[in-house]
């Protein structure tokens, strides 16, 4: 086993490891850049962009998948998206966006690709990592990038299947539900367009759900609802609750017509479930709903409304277990399955140890990621340079409990339990940021570190196609 000190520098080492070169980690490595800051990123996979390649082993992503969140609201920050690109990109537009900001901003020669880390443990005031290859390496500071859509959940129900079950981590085409029955249960965004998948080509498509949810189109009067949305930030909740809901009774209207149950909470209480085409395949009696599985019986299959189908196929979009499988559990506090740092990155007992990407938000993750590394890259920063201010923020994090809600109350479920108002965090992340005299997060910020042929920082000037890297 070969121990390495990476970064040395004057007897000490500087060097911060980044583990994992998807979204978050790349939002990662241009802050620490931007900073000034020596650092590496770690990644298994052979390429960058984490989930959104589908080579990627593990990857969740499937053949018509697209951003929930539109396309002018959900890139890196000073960093637009091609006009050129759909209201709704592509999970393809989105991987080929995603490795053009790594190019752009010169980050590969930073990142290592076919590295897997398998373990992380102290070692003194410094993080040992050892790679799957047997190579260790000491750093500085570790900032855990690993995603969390990796660890599939799966229920159990009473009773014996003869058919097909299995996680929609698995789901690839949507021709592969030709000539079966299938079920599908779950309702996120993933569950509805699997739905959808099913309701274009099986035989018979159900869905089973334990609550019913508010759906919201992907377009509100000919614009994408994030962006509508975005036109009443600053309107107190108690506006813009009551304007949402009445405005979705008019356009989607009562949605036990079709099947579904009622939702037993508020608007914005769950994450949003943006999907036009499932609401066109229940009008059409292309899917049905079914309540919650009680019990299975060979083919049939027994829900709670009192249904019962016969099924081939039971596909369950149920979610994710968050893990940070190279570090134990010990090293971060955990709530239902979800850690718990300050601003969603900080560990309360280990300054050098963060995480970033670890949350669930109602809007675009990227540009919310650009303000997590922002305010990590600016800790490290004073802790190389600056250990005073280090030292102050450290003593602020022990009483600082801002609230991330923006005066939502989330259900009581481990999705939500790392759940973020994305405009409720900026607002914390910019008082933290006052308080503690650092740079402003502002356009231009990262010019000096852009490398890109493209001026990506007016979107009204981008009109160009994103070369394939």
């Amino acid at each position: 086993m070969q121990v390495t000190e990476s970064g040395t520098a004057g007897g000490e080492n500087e060097l911060i490891c980044i583990v994992g070169a998807g979204p978050a980690g790349l939002a990662m490595a241009r802050a620490l850049k931007r900073a000034g800051l020596p650092f590496e990123v770690l990644e298994r996979h052979s390429d960058v962009g984490g989930l959104w390649d589908p080579a990627n082993p593990g990857s969740a992503i499937y053949e018509s998948a697209h951003f929930i969140s539109s396309r002018d609201q959900s890139g890196f920050f000073d960093f637009p998206m091609p006009n050129s690109f759909p209201d709704y990109p592509s999970h393809r537009d989105i991987l080929r966006y995603t490795r053009e900001f790594a190019v752009a901003y010169g980050l590969r020669a930073n990142i290592q690709c076919g590295v897997e880390v398998k373990s992380i443990e102290p070692d003194g005031k410094l993080w040992r990592v050892t790679q799957s290859d047997g190579q260790v390496n000491r750093y500085k500071a570790v900032i855990c990038a690993n995603g969390v859509n990796w660890h599939p959940r799966l229920p159990n129900w009473p009773g014996q299947f003869d058919g097909t079950i299995r996680h929609s981590v698995s789901h690839r085409k949507a021709t592969d539900f030709q000539g079966k029955r299938v079920l599908i249960v779950g309702l996120g965004n993933s569950g509805a367009d699997i739905a959808c998948d099913a309701a274009n080509n099986a035989d018979a498509a159900f869905v089973s759900l334990r609550r019913g949810y508010h759906f919201i189109p992907k377009h509100l009067f000919g614009i994408p609802s994030d962006e509508f949305a975005r036109r009443l930030r600053g309107w107190p909740l108690w506006i813009r609750r009551p304007l949402f809901g009445l405005l979705l009774r008019m356009l989607v209207g009562n949605l036990t017509r079709w099947g579904l149950p009622r939702p037993d909470h508020r608007l914005f209480e769950t994450h949003p479930l943006m999907n036009s085409q499932l609401i066109h395949h229940l009008q059409h009696g292309n899917i049905a709903v079914r309540g919650d599985i009680v019990r299975l019986d060979g083919r049939s299959v027994h829900f709670a409304d009192g249904h019962t189908e016969t099924v081939d196929e039971i596909v369950c979009a149920t979610g994710y277990d968050m893990r940070i499988p190279f570090l134990a559990d010990h090293y971060f506090d955990w709530d239902g399955g979800r850690p718990q740092l300050y601003m969603t990155a900080f560990n309360r007992r280990h300054p050098n140890l963060f995480g970033i990407g670890h949350l669930e938000t109602n809007s675009s993750a990227y540009t919310l990621f650009d303000h997590i590394a922002h305010l990590i890259a600016q800790n490290l920063a004073d802790q190389a340079r600056n250990p005073g201010r280090a030292a102050a923020f450290a003593n602020r994090m022990k009483t600082d409990h801002p609230d991330l809600t923006g005066g939502i109350h989330f259900v009581d479920s481990p999705r939500h339990k790392a759940y973020v108002e994305i405009d409720a965090y900026k607002r914390a992340a910019e008082r933290l940021r006052r308080d503690m005299g650092w740079a402003a997060l502002r356009p231009g910020y990262f010019d000096p570190i852009q490398k890109s042929f493209t001026d990506y920082s007016n979107p009204a000037k981008n009109r160009v196609e994103l070369s394939r890297i």
